[in-house]
């Protein structure tokens, strides 16, 4: 993706391609996606483990998290603040889930919600991504602000960052702008992808 002024139209045309997969297809993603997460020993082990609630074609991630709290582990999902920041709710099948203003779903916000630096990894939503770990989002700017204290560190460490996509979201090169935070490892339909070593 040679210029930061096409970023408009890829995200259109992947929106597109994701909203056009049939349920068939999407079980398929979902089934290679907890295959290639299990590739990954930090997404068997780790205690506080994020995600996102799957909207709009996204990769769903119901596979993938359904092992979770058999292995001791516990998942959250994202809440958007008022100053645009993440904070992360427990969440266990069966729980409500409603609208946030922003139409996104969302936990009910209680006591036991945590920050960002107190997870240990993340299952990043993205609209494309390439193999140094750059990610195009949807442009509002909610991960690169929440985990901007992890450009500051010496990656990877904790909370490490998976980006998560279908195999088709592959770009062959994102700009990366100075507030970007990269992602440590890639989990799509088809694949894992360590970009450890490329995203200093």
């Amino acid at each position: 993706m040679p210029k930061q002024s096409e970023r408009g139209a890829i995200r259109g045309d992947l929106v597109q391609r994701r909203r056009q997969l049939k349920p068939a297809e999407r079980v398929a993603a979902a089934q290679g996606l907890r295959h290639s997460l299990e590739q990954l020993p930090e997404f068997l082990t780790d205690v506080n483990v994020a995600g996102y609630w799957a909207t709009g074609g996204e990769l769903p991630l119901n596979l993938a998290i359904a092992p979770l709290a058999g292995r001791g582990q516990q998942f959250y999902l994202p809440v958007v603040g008022t100053d645009k920041r993440l904070t992360f709710e427990p969440w266990n099948t069966g729980d409500e889930i409603k609208p946030s203003r922003l139409g996104i779903p969302e936990p009910t916000p209680s006591d036991n919600g945590i920050t960002p630096d107190r997870l240990d990894l993340v299952l990043v939503p993205l609209l494309g991504f390439d193999r140094r770990g750059n990610r195009l989002g949807f442009g509002g700017g909610y991960y690169d602000r929440s985990f901007a204290f992890l450009r500051e560190r010496t990656r990877p460490t904790r909370p490490l960052l998976v980006g998560i996509g279908y195999s088709f979201q592959e770009l062959d090169d994102i700009v990366r702008a100075d507030w970007d935070v990269t992602l440590d490892y890639i989990a799509t339909d088809k694949e894992l992808i360590d970009c450890t070593g490329s995203n200093k």
